[in-house]
C-alpha cells in the first residue's frame, strides 16, 4: 500500500454532543454485547499500536484512565448530557482495569456503559425539554449562553443541569425567532429538532460504539490514528475510487451537527460553489420532497440522503461556516453528478499582470488540489495520471504561452501520497534530497529527486494557507530549503510532520480471515518526516517568507489544536545543494509586499473582514435578549452589505486570466453563466472573500494577488530568469540594492 501524508480529520464518525430525538418515551434499557471477531480486533488493536505506533513509548497504561472522559466528550461534546458525578463514577470504576480489559481481554464493556447512562440522561433530559418548551419564555433578559462549551465543565448536579438548559433553550429559541418564526413556531421547531434526536438516539448500535471508543483509543497515541468499523473501512475503499455519483463533499459529524470537512474540487459542490468547508448541513431535501433535518442524524444516514441518482438534485440548509451569527441558514440547492478524478486535478491560468509601467507581463498560477497518485488500472507511462505528471504538462502549457514566472497554489491541499511530493518537488530542483522520513527506532530514510531535468527554471512563489498540509507542507518547506521559491501565505502552514497507513485487521490476523464477518481497519502512525534541512513542520508547519492578513489565523485549525498532537523535533541537515533565498532579497520582496498592504484598498477590505471576524469569535457569551441579538443581527447586515459593495468595486480591477486544463473544462452553472452587477448579494454570507464566478478564480482573491506582484517585484528586480533555478543564489547582493 501507498505510504499516505493525509489531512487530519477530525471525528468523522463522531457520534459528539447528541441532542438526539423524537417523541416523549420511557428511558431505555438495551444491553450491547461484542462478537467474538471485534474482541480478537479489540486485541488486535491495542498490540498493533504497541508494536508500531511510531509513539507507543510516550503511552503508558495509567493513561488509558483518559479514554474515560475522551469517550464522554466523543458522546457530549458541549458538555450538556452528563453530570460531573458521571465522570467521577466511571474513572473511579474503571482506574485499575481499564488497560488490562482492552488489551488483553478485547472487553469494551466501559464503552456500552458509559453509552447506557449518556442515553438515560439524554431520554431524561428531552423529556425533560418537552415540558419546559409548553411553558412561555422571558426574551427580555440579561442573561448570557456560552455558545461554546467544549472546555466548560459538565453541570456540578441536577438543578445546575436545568439552569444550563433553560439558557440553551432560549439560545436555540431565539436563533429560530431571528429567522422570522413567531415564539409558538420556535418552540414546535425547537421539539421536532428533539424528537428526531431521540428517534436518532435508538438507532446508534454496537458497532457505531466501538468504533468510537476504539478511535478514542488510538487517539492516546496522536491525533491521526483510529479505528475503521467494517462499514466505515468500505466508505473509505469507496472514497479511493475514480469516481462516484453525489454532490462532491466530504461530511463529517462535530458536536452532533453534519459538517463539510472537504469540498471535491470539480464535483457538483466546487462548480456551485455556494457549500463551503466547515458549512453546517441542517436539512436535506430531496427534489419535490420536505426537508428532513439530519442535526443527531448518523454520518451513514445523512450520507444516504445526500446521495442519489445522477442528474437528480437536492436542497441542503446549511449554516455558513463564517456565520457569526448562530442564526443565519442559506438554502443550497446540487445537482449529483459522477464526481471523478479527472475533476480533481490539477489546473491553472495564465494572468495578465501589469507592471511598474502598466505592460501586461504573463505570470501562471496552477492550482494543485492534492497530491494524487496513479489509478491501480493506469499503466505507468506518459499518460499517468498524477500531481506531478499533471503539474509537469501545466508547465510546458504556460510556459510555451510566454509565462514569465509561476505562483504553485497549494491553499487547502491537504495532502496525499508522500512519492508524489517528492517527485513534485523534483520538477524545480536539480537533484537531492526532498524529505527525510524518520522511524520509531530513529533510523532515517532520505527521499530524493532522482532526475536532473528541470520542468521550470523561473520565478517561483508557492501560496499556501493553514490548510495546506503533510505533501503540501513538505513540497513548500523543501523548495523553502533550497532557495527555490518564495513561500508566500498564512502565519504558518497547518503542521502535520507525520506519516500513516491504513492496515485491515483481517490481513494481520488468520482467524479473523476464517471468520464469516467483515473486520475493521485501523489508521496508524507509523513515520516522521523532515525537511532536507532536518527541520520537522510538526506543529510549527512552515513559515511563509511573506505573511498576509487571514482569518484563518484566528480559527484553531492546526496541529496544535489537536490533542496528543506529537512533539516537534530535528534531526540531522541532509547533504543538499542549496540554501534558502538571499536575505536582501527575501527582505525587500517583503518590504514592497507590506508597502502595499498599507495602502491597497482591497488590503484594507480584507483587514476589515479580518478584525471584523476576529470580534465576532472573540464573543464568547451570546446574549439571550432577543432585542439585543436583532440590533447586532442589523448592525452586521450593514457591515455586510458595505463590504459586499467594496468587493464588487475591487472586482473589477482582477487581473483578466485565461485558463488551462488537461481536461475539457466543465460546463458552467447555469446561474454563473451571465452574472449581474445588480444582483442582490446573500447577506447571510458572513464575511466571504470570494464570490460566484464564471472561471476556476474567484473574484477579489487578495492573496493570489499579492503573490502575483510579488512575482513581478523578482521580476523587476532580477532580469536574468536563470538565477532562480535550482542550486543558485536568486539574486546578488548587487542586484538587490539595485532594486
Amino acid at each position: 500500500m501507498p505510504t499516505l501524508v493525509v489531512f487530519p480529520r477530525r471525528l468523522a464518525w463522531v457520534i459528539s454532543f447528541a441532542l438526539l430525538a423524537a417523541a416523549t418515551f420511557a428511558v431505555t434499557d438495551r444491553k450491547f454485547v461484542p462478537s467474538p471477531a471485534l474482541t480478537t480486533e479489540v486485541r488486535t488493536m491495542v498490540q498493533l499500536f504497541e508494536q508500531a505506533h511510531y509513539n507507543r513509548d510516550a503511552v503508558r497504561s495509567s493513561d488509558y484512565l483518559q479514554v474515560i472522559p475522551d469517550y464522554m466528550e466523543a458522546l457530549d461534546g458541549q458538555r450538556l448530557f452528563f453530570l460531573a458525578s458521571d465522570k467521577s463514577e466511571f474513572e473511579g470504576r474503571y482506574n485499575k482495569n481499564l488497560y488490562w480489559n482492552v488489551s488483553t481481554l478485547g472487553n469494551i464493556d466501559a464503552a456500552y456503559e458509559i453509552f447506557s447512562r449518556y442515553e438515560k440522561r439524554t431520554e431524561e433530559r428531552i423529556n425533560w425539554i418537552f415540558a419546559e418548551l409548553a411553558k412561555e419564555f422571558d426574551f427580555s433578559t440579561n442573561e448570557v449562553y456560552r455558545a461554546d462549551r467544549t472546555k466548560s465543565e459538565w453541570p456540578a448536579n441536577p438543578p445546575s443541569a436545568d439552569t444550563l438548559w433553560h439558557q440553551r433553550l432560549k439560545f436555540e429559541l431565539i436563533a429560530e425567532m431571528l429567522n422570522k418564526k413567531t415564539q409558538t413556531e420556535a418552540q414546535q421547531a425547537v421539539r421536532k429538532r428533539y424528537e428526531r434526536m431521540l428517534k436518532n438516539l435508538a438507532d446508534i448500535e454496537a458497532n457505531d460504539l466501538a468504533e468510537l471508543f476504539l478511535s478514542t483509543v488510538a487517539r492516546l497515541y496522536d491525533p491521526h490514528s483510529t479505528y475503521f468499523s467494517a462499514e466505515t473501512f468500505e466508505d473509505f475503499g469507496i472514497q479511493m475510487k475514480l469516481e462516484l455519483v453525489g454532490i462532491g463533499a466530504l461530511l463529517g459529524i462535530e458536536d452532533d451537527y453534519c459538517i463539510v470537512k472537504e469540498i471535491v474540487p470539480g464535483g457538483p459542490a466546487d462548480l456551485g460553489k455556494q457549500l463551503k468547508p466547515n458549512d453546517r448541513i441542517i436539512s436535506v431535501a430531496q427534489m419535490g420532497g420536505e426537508p428532513v433535518e439530519i442535526i443527531g442524524m448518523k454520518l451513514r444516514k445523512i450520507v444516504d440522503q445526500i446521495r442519489g441518482p445522477q442528474h437528480s438534485k437536492v436542497t441542503l440548509l446549511v449554516q455558513p461556516a463564517d456565520a457569526t451569527d448562530p442564526a443565519a441558514r442559506r438554502a443550497i440547492v446540487i445537482t449529483r453528478d459522477i464526481v471523478k478524478l479527472n475533476s480533481a486535478r490539477a489546473h491553472a491560468a495564465l494572468f495578465q499582470m501589469p507592471d511598474a509601467n502598466g505592460v501586461n507581463v504573463p505570470l501562471g498560477v496552477i492550482t494543485l488540489p492534492s497530491f494524487y497518485g496513479p489509478s491501480e488500472t493506469e499503466t505507468p507511462g506518459a499518460d499517468t495520471t498524477s500531481a506531478t505528471h499533471d503539474v509537469a504538462k501545466l508547465i510546458t502549457q504556460l510556459v510555451q504561452a510566454g509565462a514569465k514566472g509561476l505562483v504553485l497554489d497549494l491553499r487547502r491541499n491537504g495532502g496525499g501520497f508522500l512519492s508524489e511530493a517528492t517527485q513534485l518537488t523534483g520538477l524545480f530542483i536539480k537533484q537531492g534530497p526532498v524529505v527525510q522520513v524518520k522511524n520509531y527506532a530513529g533510523e532515517i530514510q532520505i527521499d530524493q529527486d532522482e532526475a536532473s531535468e528541470l520542468a521550470y527554471d523561473g520565478p517561483l512563489a508557492v501560496l499556501v494557507d493553514r490548510f495546506s498540509a503533510s505533501a503540501s507542507e513538505i513540497v513548500a518547506g523543501a523548495l523553502q530549503n533550497y532557495g527555490r521559491a518564495i513561500v508566500i501565505g498564512d502565519s504558518s502552514t497547518h503542521g502535520k510532520g507525520s506519516v500513516q497507513t491504513v492496515l485491515e485487521m483481517k490481513n494481520l490476523v488468520p482467524q479473523l480471515m476464517r471468520m464469516p464477518v467483515k473486520t475493521g481497519a485501523t489508521k496508524i502512525t507509523v513515520q516522521k518526516y523532515y525537511l532536507p534541512s532536518g527541520a520537522s513542520t510538526q506543529l510549527k508547519g512552515v513559515v511563509p517568507d511573506i505573511v498576509l492578513p487571514s482569518i484563518e489565523d484566528f480559527l484553531p485549525i492546526g496541529e496544535s489544536d489537536l490533542p496528543h498532537a506529537l512533539v516537534w523535533d530535528e534531526i540531522p541537515s541532509s547533504f543538499f545543494d542549496g540554501r534558502p533565498l538571499d536575505t536582501q532579497l527575501v527582505n525587500s520582496l517583503r518590504h514592497k509586499s507590506l508597502e502595499r498592504q498599507t495602502k491597497l484598498e482591497e488590503f484594507d477590505f480584507l483587514k476589515r473582514n479580518v478584525e471584523w471576524f476576529k470580534s465576532r469569535q472573540e464573543q464568547k457569551l451570546i446574549p439571550l435578549n432577543l432585542e439585543v441579538r436583532k440590533a447586532q443581527r442589523e448592525a452586521d447586515a450593514v457591515f455586510r452589505k458595505e463590504m459586499n459593495a467594496l468587493k464588487l468595486e475591487l472586482a473589477k480591477h482582477d487581473y483578466p486570466y485565461t485558463e488551462f486544463s488537461l481536461t475539457p473544462l466543465p460546463p458552467k452553472p447555469a446561474s454563473m453563466a451571465n452574472p449581474s452587477p445588480e444582483e442582490p448579494v446573500d447577506e447571510d454570507a458572513l464575511g466571504e472573500l470570494s464570490t460566484d464566478e464564471n472561471g476556476a478564480y474567484p473574484k477579489v482573491d487578495v492573496h493570489l494577488r499579492e503573490s502575483l506582484r510579488v512575482i513581478s517585484d523578482a521580476l523587476q528586480l532580477n532580469q536574468n530568469d536563470q538565477s532562480w533555478a535550482s542550486n543558485c543564489l536568486p539574486l546578488t547582493a548587487r542586484l538587490v540594492s539595485k532594486g
